[in-house]
Parts: structure tokens; C-alpha cells; sequence
């Protein structure tokens, strides 16, 4: 919990507390919930707006790039901006002050058990094979026409994201974004990406079969059958 409010920190712990958890952590500056991130490894984050050393949006947009768990923002900044604000930054929820604490508790048990349901959604399914190649996230593993290829692991990662997501459109700072963790910039990354992959995979990389550009918009991964 990232809040500069030692009264909203206190009651929310206490509250937590009493519906069982058992973990709970207090940073009152983005500096210490950097440092408590990084050494405690939540499984959620509460984060307050406005802090006395960065303003939690900023904060947020550096959280994310640490960790992929669930973000919710407490804060009194209340207007449809600041939500698609937090939003945009990577929030995946956003509740405004005065809260009712329960449903704070609520909301956090909610994101608690997507999250959960995600991960083991993720982890049933972490062998893609498509006949020509099979890309293995327990193994770190590309085996193209049955022979392994070296694959750094940021190519293979990208390559699992286009098997997580066959076709659809996916834009460059999407890629990026999900792929890298960071939200601003990246283009010439994921073209440079793409193209070794496509010379991994591809029988032609300049015409590919698999991972195709959608001209203005990003690429596609055309898979060619369904996987079970």
C-alpha cells in the first residue's frame, strides 16, 4: 500500500488484517515502494496519486516495468481523465477517496483471483506447436522444421506473444508495451525483433508466412491451423 496518509495505511491494514492477509506492506514515497517491490515481490499494489516525491502515475508507468501483478489506484483525483490516465499507465482498477475499506477489500480479492485464474490460464498452455516449429516457454526452446534454433530470450518471448495472440492486429507500442514492459517509444525495437525472428522462421523472411506486417497498424500472426 503507496499512500503519504499514515491514517489511510493504518486503517487499511488493520482492515486487510481482519479479512485475513497476512503480507501488508506500507511505502508512504514512490522511492520506498520501489524498494518494497523489488524486495517483498507483492501479489497486488494499492498506489496513492499524489505522493510528496513523484506523482503515482509516473509511478506506476516504473512499477509496471518490475512487475505484471494487479495495480490499484486510491487516490482522491476524481475526473475521467485522471481514470483514463491511470489507466493508460497500466491501473487495473481505480477507486476514488472518501472509499468504503471493505470495498477496497473486495475490489483487491476480485483482482486477486483474476490474476490467479490468469496465471494458471498461462501456465496450462505454454507449448505451442504448429507442426513447422514449436516454441517452448518451459524450455526456453524454438525448434524450427525439427531442429533447435538459438533463440535469445526477448526473441522467444515475442514469439510466444504472437502464438498467445493469433490473429489479430497487434500495433508496435502494444508489442512493446506487453512484451518489454515499457510504454513509450520502441518501434525500431520490435521491427529489429520481428525481422530475426522472420530469418528464424521464415523459408522466405521477405515474404512471411507467419509473423506478417499490417501496413499503418502492426502485424498479424497468421497461425495455420488451431492448437487444442
Amino acid at each position: 500500500m503507496i499512500d503519504d496518509d499514515p491514517y489511510i495505511l493504518d486503517l487499511l491494514t488493520t482492515v486487510f488484517t481482519k479479512e485475513g492477509f497476512q503480507h501488508i506492506y506500507q511505502a508512504s514515497t514512490g522511492q520506498e515502494a520501489t524498494s518494497q517491490t523489488i524486495k517483498n515481490n507483492p501479489a497486488i499494489l494499492l498506489l496513492d496519486v499524489m505522493l510528496p516525491d513523484v506523482d503515482g502515475f509516473t509511478l506506476c508507468s516504473r512499477l509496471r516495468a518490475q512487475t505484471s501483478v494487479p495495480i490499484l489506484f486510491l487516490t482522491a483525483k476524481t475526473t475521467d481523465l485522471d481514470k483514463l490516465q491511470g489507466f493508460s499507465l497500466g491501473g487495473d482498477d481505480y477507486i476514488t477517496k472518501p472509499f468504503n475499506p471493505l470495498e477496497v477489500v473486495a475490489r483487491v480479492k476480485a483482482q486477486l483471483k483474476r490474476s490467479k485464474q490468469a496465471e494458471t490460464n498461462h501456465r496450462a498452455k505454454t507449448v505451442y506447436d504448429y507442426g513447422y516449429f514449436t516454441a517452448d516457454a518451459n524450455s526456453g526452446k524454438l525448434i524450427v522444421k525439427g531442429e533447435q534454433i538459438d533463440c535469445p530470450l526477448l526473441e522467444l518471448k515475442l514469439l510466444l506473444y504472437f502464438c498467445e495472440h493469433p490473429h489479430q492486429v497487434l500495433s508496435k507500442h502494444q508489442i512493446y508495451r506487453d512484451v518489454w514492459g515499457e510504454y513509450y517509444g520502441g518501434d525500431n525495437t520490435v521491427m529489429v525483433h520481428v525481422r530475426r525472428l522472420r530469418e528464424k522462421l521464415e523459408d522466405d523472411p521477405s515474404n512471411p508466412r507467419w509473423i506478417k506486417t499490417v501496413r499503418g497498424l502492426g502485424y498479424i500472426f497468421e497461425a495455420d491451423r488451431e492448437l487444442p
